[in-house]
């Protein structure tokens, strides 16, 4: 039997809430615990358990010189998604660890920038099941136009955590 995960409870007992206190109270929480999300503004605008969606907004501590979202925040929004959704769906002894990630940059973004990313039925059965693991998460990162802008790889591992 898997650990109790405490990111999942609260995913759960938002879900509950209507959508626009459910994700904001995420929202929080995440930004409370990842420093840099939180001065950037990333935003969670839901999840279901198996995917997620955050947006980064055009606002100026995240533009560039040419006032567009930074690739850096854009790098930051595509890791934060994959991560959270990596996070809700480890058991509660398990730490995740981004291993690497691959961006290619297309096109100059307009406006806010969404990512969405998701993890398959198997992909969530083998971080149940296995001590530790890798997988690739899929994320799709879009501007406000519905272009996707930059494609992304993010590989993440997990280990047990360490008692003490």
């Amino acid at each position: 039997m898997s650990a109790s995960n405490p990111l999942r409870k609260l995913a759960d007992k938002a879900s509950t809430y209507p959508a626009w206190l459910g994700n904001r109270l995420l929202t929080w929480v995440f930004c409370h615990k990842v420093k840099l999300a939180g001065t950037t503004g990333l935003e969670i605008l839901g999840t279901d358990g198996s995917s997620v969606t955050f947006r980064q907004k055009n606002h100026r501590k995240a533009q560039n010189h040419i006032g567009s979202v930074h690739a850096a925040a854009m790098a930051l929004l595509a890791e934060s998604a994959t991560g959270f959704i990596v996070g809700i769906n480890l058991p509660g002894d398990k730490l995740p660890l981004i291993k690497s990630m691959q961006l290619r940059y297309l096109t100059r973004a307009q406006g806010d920038m969404t990512a969405t990313a998701s993890l398959t039925p198997e992909q969530i059965e083998l971080m149940q099941r296995e001590e530790k693991g890798e997988i690739n998460v899929a994320v799709k990162v879009t501007d406000a136009t519905g272009s996707e802008t930059v494609t992304c790889e993010m590989l993440w591992a997990w280990i047990p955590k360490k008692r003490a």
